[in-house]
């Protein structure tokens, strides 16, 4: 199967209304197909408005982002799990993904939830499901909206250890299986070193990118103290000065 899509971000500007620096500036970065990308640093500094941004959902700014080649308004919506579940509370948990992505099937639909380990929990509706639960299942909608771009923003969040190490795994899989770009924000060092080829610590006002980790080991391939050394290194930066050491 082909990889998923490249992306090429160069944002001049971009500034939410009453604040006195810009959140970006002259800010570039690109994206090798198929490659997991995780996006680190302190709350507030611009992650998840990254995300929006490349997802089309907000669209105010300076500059261009191109998805495959193609100007992101005009590429397919990629699979986005927020912060946050964001379920319908009056569609049952299979409703949530059949209503909201054209074409899916029923069958389709099961198969996913079965990943995340919630098939027998597909009539009911979010209320009755814990918080973790939500995020599972926003994550089987993720990933059945659009398997080559996925924007995942914290979607390990409020997940016992154990669960947490399953998505994890579930989503190494899929790219293993489909070649997907993937787009990961995290807060948690320990995801990064577990599923990310290449790690973005993003640091000041405008956010830039202080730095830029390649690993030489494929996720599948690191041991554990391969991720924890990892995810000393992404720590590391994450330090209160790190940034400005960092020039």
């Amino acid at each position: 199967m082909a990889p998923g899509p490249d992306l090429n971000i160069a944002l001049t500007t971009k500034q939410f209304a009453g604040t006195a620096a810009p959140l970006f500036e002259d800010f570039r970065l690109a994206v090798l197909p198929g490659t997991v990308l995780a996006i680190v640093g302190n709350s507030g500094i611009g992650k998840s408005s990254l995300l929006r941004l490349i997802a089309g959902i907000d669209d105010d700014f300076a500059g261009s982002i191109r998805i495959g080649g193609v100007a992101a308004a005009a590429a397919p919506a990629p699979g986005m799990a927020f912060q946050d579940a964001r379920l319908l509370p009056w569609l049952t948990v299979r409703e949530n993904l059949t209503a909201l992505i054209p074409g899916l099937t029923v069958s389709a639909a099961q198969a996913r939830l079965a990943q995340v380990g919630l098939a027998a929990e597909s009539g009911v509706y979010p209320f009755q499901l814990s918080g973790g639960m939500q995020r599972r299942v926003a994550l089987a909608r993720t990933l059945a909206a659009n398997p080559r771009l996925l924007l995942l923003d914290e979607p390990f969040a409020s997940l016992e250890p154990a669960l947490a190490g399953e998505m994890r795994g579930l989503v190494q899989r899929h790219v293993d299986e489909s070649g997907a770009t993937v787009l990961l924000v995290t807060h948690a060092a320990e995801d990064a070193a577990a599923v990310a080829h290449r790690v973005l610590v993003l640091g000041g006002r405008p956010a830039r990118i202080v730095a830029d980790l390649d690993f030489v080991k494929s996720p599948a391939t690191r041991t554990s103290a391969d991720r924890a050394a990892i995810s000393a290194e992404i720590a590391s930066w994450l330090a209160p000065d790190a940034g400005e050491n960092a020039g």
